[in-house]
């Protein structure tokens, strides 16, 4: 399982993109919430948006009403933003941000003009960003799983690949046709406790930063989410103390995971186990793979 603080990041070469999802691929809103924070922290300036016409029904994703800075009334509708940055670093990398709610029809059509305007940019990899609901106990640190269809980025990252075969999501098919379009392609996803599924999940949020900072090797400013994903814990904690069910069963978590963390457990044995935690998902949020 590539979580290898030493693992080798990604190259200054390499024009990147990231993904993410509010949706089937987006347990707690773990995923969205990282590339919100990475929006906000890199100062990322928007320079495309997807029609939401084209994509959704409204009557499953509504458009919300608000009143704006001059007290007049304004309708927000849900859609996708395409925004880009340099970041802090002094490098001339340029990162590409894809933030939006999976779409409720037309998705050809939608990945078709997502990596119409990566081509355009000259974007080299794409890293789809999700996670879901399994069986991890919250008390632990939450799990990371990053894979690869491209055999070469395995070995050059340390990265595993997938073999989630069943429903898919929006990141599954972006990912599908990006690998067609030769844009190398990356997944990265986090587990997200099941019992405590309600968002916000900031330990994921967390847990997903970290593992993109150690891939893109670039410097990710946490700000209070360290605090948040304490008060998180500290709330589930207080859950289990009030159900017995609730409490034996987070032991009996704990226990499986510390057993899969011994030392002689290899890389393939914790993989396999996440990939045993993607098929026991239960109808929550799917992998992209």
């Amino acid at each position: 399982m590539a979580q290898d603080d030493e693992s080798t990041p990604l190259g200054r070469d390499e024009s990147v993109m990231l993904a993410a999802f509010e949706g089937w691929n987006d347990a707690g809103s773990a995923a969205s919430a990282a590339l919100e924070h990475l929006h906000l922290t890199w100062a990322a300036d928007q320079v495309a948006t997807l029609d939401p016409e084209e994509y959704h029904d409204f009557q499953v994703a509504r458009p919300s009403v608000s009143r704006n800075a001059d007290g007049d009334r304004v309708i927000s509708w849900p859609g996708t933003v395409i925004s880009s940055t340099t970041g802090p670093w002094l490098t001339d990398r340029r990162l590409t941000l894809v933030r939006g709610i999976e779409p409720s029809m037309r998705w050809r059509h939608f990945v078709s003009e997502i990596l119409d305007h990566a081509e355009k940019t000259g974007v080299t990899t794409l890293i789809c960003v999700g996670a879901l609901l399994v069986d991890v106990p919250h008390t632990r640190p939450l799990p990371t799983f990053a894979s690869s269809e491209n055999a070469a980025a395995r070995e050059r990252y340390d990265l595993e690949r997938s073999d989630y075969e069943g429903p898919t999501g929006i990141l599954g098919v972006l990912a599908h046709e990006a690998e067609r379009r030769g844009i190398l392609v990356i997944s990265l996803w986090a587990g997200v406790p099941h019992y405590v599924a309600n968002p916000p999940s900031p330990k994921a949020t967390l847990a997903l930063l970290s593992h993109l900072e150690r891939l893109l090797g670039e410097p990710i400013e946490l700000g209070e989410l360290a605090y948040d994903a304490e008060a998180w814990q500290a709330g589930a904690d207080e859950l289990t103390e009030d159900d017995e069910d609730i409490t034996a069963h987070v032991r009996h978590l704990e226990s499986l995971m510390d057993e899969t963390s011994l030392p002689e457990a290899t890389g393939d044995a914790i993989a396999a186990e996440f990939e045993r935690f993607l098929r026991k998902r239960d109808g929550g949020p799917g992998p992209g793979r």
